[in-house]
């Protein structure tokens, strides 16, 4: 009896014990779980900056888009097709592309916290779908993250597939490439208002051809279309090698669009980030040819509080700037892309005025006698000797520097005989009207009135020209005088 007794009661201590111990442990990790949450960083001024809680004028935005999409259609897209400039240029305009959102392009080395940077923007930390990070080289597909009802993944084969989306023209690089596109839907407000895109890290001792890829290539078509190019840097490892120079080559002529991003910064010293600083610019500055240097935010973009001992004031500002800088971006998103498709008209008229006065110059050098391909390779081997180029200059006032390459027109010319071509004279019809008036007048009228009614708040709609012929009484040109 006195056994089973003190069996009994040995039996509750030991209960008793293993109570208390996982007591213990539960209030161990509520105090492990408190200091984590204390070391997060505040994400307030995110939405603040980013004004999350502003509501916007969709409708406005989507009558802007609409009128944008029917000039480019009605007058830019019959000469870029008529005079085949997408085979000079190897871009073509999409409706996907049109209506698209903003594009953020993140680029740079390995590990040097990109993906932990968009992370921390959309606050995806401990989410199943946040973009994975390390220390090692992580990231080795294209990342494209956009809006959507539900979090859910899509196949870069899909994404290609899909027209409504302005990646169908990925689908070009092949089916290697595809495999290491992918995409992400998630609901979100800042996603509402623009698409990130994350890429591999450039490894310089890796060759392109090792990716299985044009990787160059692919970089180059997401910079031509991004609004903002984010080059992040890591404080500790500034290796700038051929890789990185053959980037920042491509970036040439969007220096607008680039901020270099100094990430991880508070990992060092006040004093050796200084050094950093000038060492960055130090190695960055042959490969910026330009008269003002890029904008340089030096933070540390992940939800973490910053390290003790360093210049926290500094980096919140920082980071601030870059938010207002993004957001700016955001708000300008219509005046960008009508200035885009107001630019891209330009080199269309360009180009089709070009090839007209290659056409003009074929058929007068022609007589009954003459060999045409032997004509034809004089005037495209030495086009200033008929002033082709020059020509242009004189009667359309543009800027030489707006000039196409003369070597791109042989090539052009080499799959594209110059007989399948029309005059621009010819180019006209009574119910369409000419070619070269509908592209000028949307340079000159329509897009400037559209960008306009978007600075204005008014309603984009038919301009006052397009309506009542700039003040004159509307003319009913099927009646007889």
């Amino acid at each position: 009896m006195r056994g089973l007794l003190a069996a009994t009661m040995k039996g509750r201590m030991v209960s008793v014990c293993c109570f208390v111990s996982l007591l213990l442990l539960l209030q161990a990790t509520a105090e492990e779980e408190e200091d984590l949450t204390s070391v997060l960083r505040d994400r307030s001024h995110i939405e603040e900056t980013l004004r999350f809680a502003t509501e916007e004028k969709a409708a406005d935005y989507a009558a802007a888009v609409q009128r944008l999409r029917k000039i480019y259609h009605s007058s830019i897209k019959p000469m870029e097709q008529a005079y085949k400039y997408n085979e000079l240029r190897q871009h073509e305009i999409s409706d996907g592309e049109i209506t698209s959102k903003p594009m953020v392009l993140f680029l740079g080395p390995w590990s040097v916290g990109k993906s932990s940077m968009i992370n921390y923007l959309l606050g995806l930390n401990d989410n199943p779908y946040q973009l994975y990070t390390g220390a090692e080289p992580t990231t080795s597909e294209f990342t494209v993250i956009t809006h959507g009802e539900k979090i859910r993944s899509v196949e870069g084969i899909v994404m290609a597939a899909d027209s409504s989306r302005s990646f169908s023209p990925l689908e070009k690089f092949g089916q290697n490439f595809l495999e290491k596109l992918i995409g992400i839907e998630m609901p979100h407000k800042l996603l509402e208002r623009v698409t990130f895109v994350d890429t591999p890290g450039i490894i310089e001792n890796r060759k392109q051809q090792e990716r299985g890829y044009p990787f160059n290539d692919v970089c180059q078509w997401f910079i031509d279309r991004a609004d903002l190019i984010f080059v992040v840097f890591d404080p500790t490892k500034l290796d700038v090698g051929l890789e990185l120079e053959m980037l920042f080559r491509q970036l040439k002529g969007r220096e607008s669009q680039i901020r270099i991003i100094l990430n991880k910064a508070d990992n060092l010293a006040t004093q050796d980030l200084m050094r950093v600083y000038g060492a960055l610019f130090w190695s960055l500055a042959p490969l910026i040819n330009v008269t003002e240097p890029p904008r340089v935010y030096v933070s540390s973009f992940w939800p973490y509080d910053y390290a003790a001992d360093t210049s926290r004031e500094l980096f919140k500002r920082e980071e601030i700037s870059l938010l207002e800088d993004l957001n700016q971006v955001i708000e300008n998103r219509m005046e960008n892309k009508i200035a885009f498709i107001r630019q891209h008209g330009i080199r269309v008229r360009i180009h089709g005025l070009l090839v007209d006065r290659y056409v003009q110059t074929f058929k007068e050098k022609m007589s009954f006698f003459s060999d045409p391909e032997l004509v034809f390779k004089e005037i495209v081997d030495d086009p200033d000797k008929f002033y082709i180029f020059k020509s242009i200059l004189a009667k359309t006032n543009v800027s030489k520097f707006d000039l196409p390459n003369r070597d791109a027109y042989r090539d052009f010319f080499g799959i594209n005989a110059i007989a399948s071509f029309k005059p621009l004279s010819a180019q006209c019809s009574y119910i369409g009207g000419c070619l070269l008036e509908k592209i000028e007048k949307a340079i000159t009228n329509e897009l400037p009135a559209l960008l306009s009614s978007i600075n204005s708040g008014k309603q984009p709609g038919l301009s006052s020209c397009e309506a009542t012929g700039c003040g004159e009484k509307p003319k009913n040109r099927y009646r007889k005088n």
